[in-house]
């Protein structure tokens, strides 16, 4: 496995080369480059990936983590360090697989849809910056080399979301999933510390072992420790699950993921299925272990995670812009994965639901980056988000029309499309653990179902729109080969990938476990999707007043949940009503009229003083004189009468 650190680096690279000379060398070769690059990193992933799962990485029936790289970068004290270090184990690894594999499938898309653009070279050096930037993250062997991976990738975010920077919409959105992320990412950091200063390392596997001993000291000590009431422990995890939660767009720091669209729809695709919003629930999956020894922490991720599912099916059910809608969808099955990392613990049956939420973020980047990719080539050919200039697109884009048929089957739970399989397994785990969290999750898959189908039907049946016949006569096909191959290979991705038997590969404690269909189980969510399928068809299938009816009916309700239960209304109130008024003015006035007066106090003395005295060197000899006999005769008069 020498060459792993190949798979990082590869991707680093291109960005390098593309970033300094990309526009001035490459201008359109920047895209080969780049997606010839990340294919040998993808290559190389798979190989390490076949090595680690079935001829090195287990050992005495379980898998073990491997540090396959590290170097001693920063030493605090013998046992405190930053390293630089890649870890392998069946998270890592399995992660490692998702981000270059869908990755590469946004780069062979992009060559099509980016195509033209003044700016090619440029988008591509961004595109493997991000890609390096979370490989970098889920390979890091410290907690603190994680942080500054993490941040990298909200810098990558950043730069992709705002793309487009002569749109004052897109500058907008990248600065808000910036900022919402930095408050998220602040609390990460004093998590980092409180559990480094505890753990006395930043180790990750070493951090692990300590914090997972209920005999060692640095577990009875950060147990015992408190602020508040609450102890060290709680308060680190709290932390660092904030950080998650915001990288992750888990309520209440949501509030940046439907404004992120505002980018290339490709790099949407990347976002949602294989590196940002996805690293929440790594990190999370991580520190498993640790987490699993503060059920009051688990219990925090259970109910954020359940409530940002159901929170975001509902608004997703009004959002009229296709890739909103597909933002608040993976805010929900974000939630899906949270939660069942919340109701699960750290071994044997009991962690079932660890294993189902990985194996959810395993099938989940496959339909996910399929819907998104199929979006980008509707708006290729319609040039509008917004689905009421959509419909009837089914036979003008017949390989998209599939292919999205195909993902939303998926997000749906049918079988035996891969979205079944792990959403299942999901169900089941929180049915054996909590019943409440349970139908929330249930109710949420039946939404689920409806608003992905409201969707489809919207897009490729309903009645032409005007857009759509304007698009037929301007375009004469649904996209370019390389448009259309990674459609057809993440098609058959979600196909097949429930049939993948997770479960032996991926679990909290490395041991392989045994995880069994339970069809009469299956039953009532399988039953529920249908029915919600059925009801989106009759009211979207074929234009009617019907669903216009609907949302005047429910009045208030409708109009609360369209404007996003007017969460970003309050996040500006509080900024510039509170924050501003009653912190930032005074703050203003105390910056202004203290510390620039006392300093400008002080320069007016100084000049005043200046002005007054410069006018004794004159430079003229007899003015001199005439001083030097004036202190003279001064002398004279202080000793004659005040000496006398």
């Amino acid at each position: 496995m020498n060459y792993f650190i190949l798979i990082p680096l590869l991707p680093f690279a291109t960005f390098v080369v593309l970033g300094l000379f990309g526009r001035r060398y490459f201008k359109t070769s920047s895209g080969i480059i780049a997606t010839t690059s990340l294919l040998a990193s993808t290559v190389l992933s798979i190989v390490i990936a076949y090595n680690y799962f079935f001829l090195d990485g287990k050992v005495n029936g379980s898998y073990h983590k491997i540090i396959a790289f590290q170097y001693n970068w920063l030493q605090f004290s013998p046992g405190l360090s930053i390293d630089m270090g890649i870890i392998l184990d069946p998270i890592s690894v399995m992660m490692v697989v998702i981000v270059t594999f869908i990755s590469l499938m946004v780069h062979v898309f992009s060559l099509g849809y980016m195509r033209g653009e003044t700016r090619f070279a440029t988008y591509y050096a961004f595109l493997s910056l991000f890609t390096f930037s979370m490989l970098g993250l889920v390979l890091s062997s410290n907690i603190f080399q994680v942080y500054i991976f993490w941040e990298l990738v909200g810098v990558s975010s950043y730069l992709l979301i705002g793309f487009y920077y002569d749109k004052p919409s897109a500058v907008a959105a990248s600065k808000k999933a910036f900022i919402v992320t930095r408050f998220a990412d602040f609390g990460f950091l004093i998590g980092i510390l409180i559990i480094g200063f505890y753990g006395g390392t930043l180790d990750i596997p070493t951090l692990i072992k300590r914090l997972t001993s209920t005999q060692s000291t640095e577990f009875i000590s950060i147990s015992t420790a408190s602020f508040l009431g609450i102890s060290a422990l709680t308060w680190g995890l709290t932390l660092v699950f904030i950080g998650g939660a915001g990288k992750s767009a888990m309520f209440p720091l949501h509030v940046w993921l439907p404004d992120a669209m505002e980018g290339p729809t490709p790099v949407s695709a990347l976002i949602h299925a294989a590196t940002m919003v996805v690293a929440g629930v790594y990190l999370v999956a991580r520190l498993f272990p640790i987490f699993s020894m503060d059920a009051a922490v688990l219990h925090i991720v259970t109910w954020i995670g359940a409530s940002s599912a159901l929170i975001a099916a509902v608004i997703a059910c009004t959002q009229t812009d296709i890739k909103r809608v597909l933002a608040y969808s993976t805010m929900s099955q974000i939630g899906y994965m949270m939660f069942a990392l919340g109701i699960a613990r750290n071994e044997g049956e009991s962690s079932v639901g660890y294993t189902a939420s990985m194996f959810h973020l395993f099938t989940h980047a496959f339909f996910k980056s399929l819907l998104f990719l199929c979006a980008g080539a509707v708006i290729h050919l319609v040039h509008s988000n917004d689905m009421k200039d959509m419909g009837g697109l089914r036979k003008r884009m017949p390989l998209t029309h599939l292919s999205f048929l195909i993902a939303c089957l998926a997000i749906a739970g049918i079988p035996p499309f891969a979205g079944f399989f792990s959403k299942e397994e999901i169900l089941l785990a929180a049915f054996q653990t909590n019943k409440i969290i349970y139908f929330i999750a249930l109710f949420t898959a039946a939404l689920t179902a409806f608003y992905m189908f409201r969707l489809y039907f919207s897009i490729f049946w309903n009645k032409t729109s005007a857009t759509v016949k304007d698009a037929e006569v301007e375009h004469h096909h649904e996209g370019t080969i390389s448009m259309k191959l990674p459609l057809i290979i993440l098609s058959l991705c979600t196909i097949v990938a429930g049939f993948v038997p997770f479960s032996k590969f991926v679990t909290a404690d490395g041991a392989p476990l045994e995880t069994h269909l339970n069809v009469l189980f299956s039953i009532a969510p399988v039953a529920l999707s249908v029915l919600a399928i059925l009801i989106a068809a009759s009211l979207y299938k074929n234009q009617n007043e019907r669903p216009a009816k609907i949302a005047t009916s429910l009045g208030g309700f409708y109009k609360v949940v369209t404007r996003k239960l007017y969460i970003d209304e309050v996040y500006l109130f509080m900024t510039k009503k509170v924050i501003f008024n009653f912190v930032g003015r005074p703050a203003a006035w105390i910056d202004r009229n203290i510390i620039d007066g006392c300093v400008n106090g002080l320069a007016y003395v100084t000049a005043t003083t200046s002005n007054a005295i410069k006018v004794v060197q004159s430079g003229r000899i007899q003015n001199y004189t005439l001083y030097f006999f004036g202190g003279i005769a001064g002398l004279a008069i202080i000793f004659v009468y005040w000496w006398k």
